[in-house]
C-alpha cells in the first residue's frame, strides 16, 4: 500500500486523523485511480505537532515555502485560507513521486462529528480510521465537481448493496 508508512507513523504517534477523499472511497470499496491521500487531522495544537513530526520523520516535505510547523498555528491557517484561498496543506515525498498528502486547513465539517462516526478498516495489519460513507457523501456534495457527483452515486450504490446483505471485499 502506497501510504502504509504514513498510517503506521500516525498511529504510532497517536495522531487523531481520518482518511477522506479518494483513498477513503477505495477503502470503502469504490474503485478509483487517484493516488493522493487526503486527510482531516484534529487541529488541536499537540495533535498537529505530532502530525508534523510524523511527516518530517518520513521525509515528507511541504509544497509551499513555509515551515511545516507554521501549520500548527491557527492564525496562520486562517490567514492562508482567507487571503490565499488555501483549503489544504500539501506534503510530498521525493522518493515517491506519486505520494502526495493533502491535509485540510479547516475542516468543512466539525472534526469531532466525523471522528464519532468514523469506521476503522484493518488492512495489511494496519488499522486505518476512515470517514463514514455518510460524511464522505456530504463532503463530496460540498465540492460538487463532476467526479464528486459520480463518487456519490458509487457510494450510494455500495450502500444499497450493503443493505441487501451483499458485502464488498475492501482489502
Amino acid at each position: 500500500m502506497l501510504y502504509e508508512d504514513i498510517f503506521i507513523s500516525l498511529n504510532k504517534r497517536k495522531v487523531r486523523y481520518l482518511v477522506v477523499g479518494d483513498i477513503a472511497l477505495m477503502l470503502h470499496g469504490v474503485v478509483k485511480l487517484n493516488a493522493d491521500l487526503d486527510l482531516m487531522v484534529n487541529l488541536e495544537d499537540n495533535n498537529l505537532a505530532r502530525f508534523i513530526s510524523a511527516m518530517k520523520g518520513l521525509s515528507y516535505r511541504q509544497r509551499v515555502p513555509v515551515k511545516p510547523e507554521e501549520f500548527v498555528d491557527p492564525l496562520k491557517r486562517e490567514t492562508w485560507e482567507k487571503e490565499k484561498g488555501v483549503r489544504v496543506f500539501s506534503f510530498y515525498d521525493l522518493k515517491k513521486p506519486m505520494g502526495l498528502v493533502d491535509v485540510f486547513v479547516d475542516g468543512p465539517i466539525e472534526y469531532e462529528k466525523l471522528e464519532r462516526d468514523r469506521i476503522k478498516i484493518k488492512t495489511g495489519g494496519i488499522t486505518i480510521p476512515v470517514i463514514s460513507k455518510k460524511h464522505l457523501i456530504q463532503l463530496k456534495k460540498m465540492s460538487g465537481r463532476p467526479q464528486d457527483i459520480a463518487d456519490i452515486k458509487a457510494l450510494k450504490e455500495l450502500m444499497k448493496l450493503e443493505k441487501k446483505g451483499i458485502s464488498i471485499e475492501k482489502h
